[in-house]
C-alpha cells in the first residue's frame, strides 16, 4: 500500500517557503489560522522543520499545508487514483478530519467485506482504529491509508470548522 509521503510534503513546503521568500517561522504563521480563539491551534516552525524524519504528522496540521499549497492529499500518496480538493475555507477557519463519518465508512466496509475489526486493522497496517471510533484525532499517512483502502478521496472525510 503506497502511503502519504511526507518527506515530500516537507519538499513542496519547503520549495514554498522559499519561493515566497519566508523562514519557517514566517510559514507557520502563514499556515495557521488566522482566529484569534486561543483554542484554534497554531502550526510551529518546530512542527514544520521536524516532520521529514517523523514516520506520522497530526492529520490537521498536514491539512493545513495542504491548503496553502494548494494541493490535494492525493498529489503526495504514489499510485492513489481517488482525488478531490480540500473544501474551500476562510483564513479564520481550520480544516479537521471528521473521524465520527471516517470510523462509519470502515464499519460499513468492514461488514460489506465480512472482516473482524482486527483484521482491518491488519490490512491497514497495524495502527489503532479505537481512536477514531471515539472521534478523535488522526494522522497522516493513517487516514490516507483509510482512504486508499476504501477508495475515496482523503478529502472526503474533511470539513472547515470556525
Amino acid at each position: 500500500m503506497a502511503d502519504f509521503d511526507i518527506a515530500a510534503l516537507y519538499d513542496a513546503l519547503d520549495a514554498q517557503r522559499q519561493a515566497r521568500g519566508l523562514t519557517w517561522t514566517q510559514t507557520a504563521r502563514a499556515l495557521s489560522p488566522t482566529s484569534r480563539d486561543p483554542a484554534v491551534p497554531s502550526i510551529s516552525a518546530s512542527t514544520l522543520t521536524g516532520m521529514r524524519n517523523r514516520g506520522a504528522v497530526e492529520g490537521d496540521g498536514v491539512l493545513q499545508m495542504l491548503r496553502w499549497l494548494g494541493r490535494a492529499p492525493e498529489s503526495f500518496m504514489p499510485g492513489a487514483t481517488a482525488t478531490a480538493s480540500l473544501p474551500p475555507s476562510r483564513p479564520d477557519q481550520i480544516l479537521r478530519f471528521d473521524t465520527t463519518a471516517i470510523y462509519a465508512a470502515l464499519e460499513k466496509r468492514r461488514v460489506e467485506r465480512g472482516l473482524t475489526w482486527k483484521q482491518v486493522a491488519d490490512q491497514l497496517q497495524g495502527f489503532s482504529l479505537k481512536r477514531l471510533s471515539e472521534g478523535g484525532r488522526t494522522a497522516f499517512p493513517h487516514v490516507a491509508r483509510i482512504a486508499l483502502w476504501l477508495d475515496v478521496p482523503v478529502a472526503s472525510f474533511t470539513r472547515a470548522v470556525d
